[in-house]
């Protein structure tokens, strides 16, 4: 009769599933970049109330919100080739996504949802600012960009740290979904692994610490940052 648990088998996969990580931290740095760029966008047209833009951002972020991250992914890996090829066939363009790897997919798809969150976070951080700062820069002359910049999004950068913080470390935890479209990082890695010894627990205990480790680091980092800009703060 087989061990129950194997502690030696357990600590012989982490070297096969932790060389995988640098693409799950590829996903999320890119996806957070592209998310966090959009989110402000967003953000600034909600806060400006711009016409039908600002309606077409609530739909957007009801409809991320609303529906299961699971499918979002899936929708961006069959959507967007067929989406192309409607493209192409009313242009007669050569649209084609033939050879676009599936981590291009996965990036677009955790983008889009972490925008619509990170979004509400920066517009709340924004009404946070006492508006009468935004009209004292227009007294002196200021733009609305400048007053953006110099006055506005660096008092609320600093109320939309922590929550911007939780987005990324859900966006990070969020990588394990895109094993589904064939992107192989440390989930899809456990699962072969696993699946040569049918010993899924041990390998996933082994995936949970490698998660957890990092998101261990990741909430340092955003601690030591976020102290670091309220050393300015009276």
């Amino acid at each position: 009769m087989g061990k129950i648990f194997d502690v030696k088998f357990m600590i012989s996969t982490v070297p096969e599933i932790i060389k995988y990580l640098p693409v799950t931290l590829q996903l999320t740095v890119i996806a957070a970049a592209i998310a966090l760029v959009l989110g402000f966008l967003i953000a600034l047209a909600r806060y400006f109330n711009i016409r039908v833009l600002s309606t077409i951002c609530k739909i957007y972020i009801s409809f991320i919100r609303g529906t299961p991250e699971m499918v979002q992914l899936l929708l961006a890996y069959y959507g967007i080739p067929i989406f192309l090829k409607g493209i192409s066939q009313a242009t007669g363009l050569n649209l084609s996504v033939n050879g676009v790897p599936p981590s291009v997919f996965a990036i677009i798809a955790m983008a889009l949802n972490g925008a619509a969150f990170m979004s509400e976070t920066i517009r709340s951080a924004i009404l946070s600012v006492d508006k009468g700062q935004l009209e004292a820069c227009y007294s002196v002359n200021m733009t609305t960009g400048q007053a953006l910049a110099k006055v506005i999004v660096p008092q609320a950068f600093v109320t939309a740290l922590p929550p911007l913080g939780n987005s990324l470390i859900s966006m990070l935890k969020g990588t394990s979904l895109v094993f589904y479209i064939s992107v192989m990082e440390i989930m899809a890695a456990a699962r072969v692994v696993g699946s040569r010894s049918f010993r899924f627990f041990e390998v996933y205990i082994v995936v949970s610490l490698i998660y957890w480790g990092c998101c261990f680091v990741l909430e340092r980092l955003l601690q030591y940052v976020e102290k670091k800009m309220r050393k300015f703060e009276r």
